[in-house]
C-alpha cells in the first residue's frame, strides 16, 4: 500500500493535473444513469477520485464524497471541483465512516489491486451503500493491448509497467467479482486519455452496473 501511495504523490506532486481537465465519458454515462434510477439518487461516493476531474461532472446534480489517497491530489481537487467534498484515505480502508450514499462510481480503481484487495474494495463499497443503491466501475479489459505485457503476478494479473500492475478483466471475472448484487449493465468503451502535455492515449475499458 505505501508503494502505491508513493507512485500517486509522486506523479501528481509532478504532473498535476496528469489527465488534463475533461471527465471520462464514463462519468457522463454514470450520471444519466444515477438522473434516470427508479429509486432517487442525491448522494454519490467516488473512492479514487483523483485532482476531481470526474467529480466536477457528478457534483453539479448530486451531493458528492471523494476518497482519495494523495494530499497533492486533493490540493488540486478542492481548487477545481469545490462542490465535492474530499476525504484523504485509502479505499482499502472504512471509506467514509457510517455515511451511506445512494450511489458509487468508481474509475479505473479496482483493476490496480491483487485479488484480495479486489475484494476488500467491492465490499468496502457495498458498505457505504444504500439500499437499492447504484454503483458504477470501471476497470482495465482483457482486450486492451496492454494485457499480458510485463511479469504475471495473479490470473489477468500483470507488471506491465514498472513500478505498477493492473488487473485485465474478462465479462464474466467482472460479474464474478460482484456476486450477490443485481448486475444491471456490462460493457466495452474505448477511452482516451489526454495528458496535460497534450499527449493522448487510448485504451479499453469494462463497465459494470449493479444494484444493492
Amino acid at each position: 500500500m505505501s508503494n502505491l501511495s508513493t507512485y500517486w504523490d509522486d506523479r501528481f506532486s509532478n504532473e498535476g493535473m496528469i489527465w488534463g481537465e475533461a471527465p471520462s465519458k464514463t462519468a457522463y454515462h454514470a450520471l444519466e444513469l444515477f438522473q434516470n434510477s427508479k429509486h432517487t439518487i442525491r448522494t454519490v461516493l467516488v473512492p479514487g477520485s483523483g485532482y476531481g476531474r470526474n467529480t466536477k461532472a457528478l457534483s453539479s446534480f448530486f451531493r458528492v464524497d471523494g476518497i482519495e489517497l494523495s494530499t497533492d491530489a486533493i490540493s488540486m481537487a478542492i481548487k477545481w471541483d469545490p462542490k465535492s467534498q474530499f476525504i484523504q484515505g485509502s479505499v482499502l480502508e472504512q471509506l467514509a465512516g457510517d455515511k451511506k450514499y445512494d450511489a458509487i462510481y468508481c474509475y479505473d480503481v479496482l483493476h490496480l489491486f491483487l485479488q484480495e484487495d479486489r475484494q476488500r474494495l467491492i465490499h468496502n463499497c457495498i458498505q457505504q451503500l444504500n439500499e437499492e443503491g447504484l454503483m458504477y466501475f470501471t476497470c482495465f479489459s482483457d482486450e486492451d493491448r496492454n494485457n499480458g505485457v510485463g511479469g504475471k503476478l495473479e490470473e489477468g494479473t500483470f507488471g506491465y509497467v514498472e513500478g505498477k500492475y493492473a488487473h485485465f478483466f474478462t465479462e464474466e471475472d467482472l460479474i464474478e467479482h460482484f456476486e450477490g448484487l443485481q448486475v444491471i449493465e456490462t460493457g466495452t468503451t474505448c477511452e482516451t486519455l489526454t495528458y496535460n502535455d497534450n499527449r493522448s492515449k487510448e485504451y479499453l475499458l469494462r463497465y459494470i452496473v449493479v444494484k444493492r
